[in-house]
């Protein structure tokens, strides 16, 4: 499985975070998605996220209001068979 590297600011502060997934490409939205499970995923309010038809744009808009800016997937690197 490939770890992808994703570099971010969460309120202008920079962060990184590996997320290990079964999938042969990371996108930015997608990253995103991620992203705001990992920091709002326990949130009691579920409208924090993005409905499930929402388009990549409108996923990456939300995280963007929520403090989530500059997502970058800077690599995948397959590790070895587990």
């Amino acid at each position: 499985m490939p770890d992808y590297l994703v570099d971010y600011r969460y309120n202008g502060e920079p962060r990184s975070h590996r997320f290990d997934l079964n999938a042969p490409q990371l996108s930015v939205a997608d990253a995103a998605m991620h992203l705001l499970q990992l920091h709002f995923g326990d949130s009691e309010n579920s409208l924090i996220m993005p409905n499930a038809d929402a388009s990549p744009d409108q996923v990456v808009e939300q995280a963007g209001q929520l403090g989530l800016t500059d997502i970058k997937v800077t690599h995948a690197v397959t590790g070895e068979p587990r």
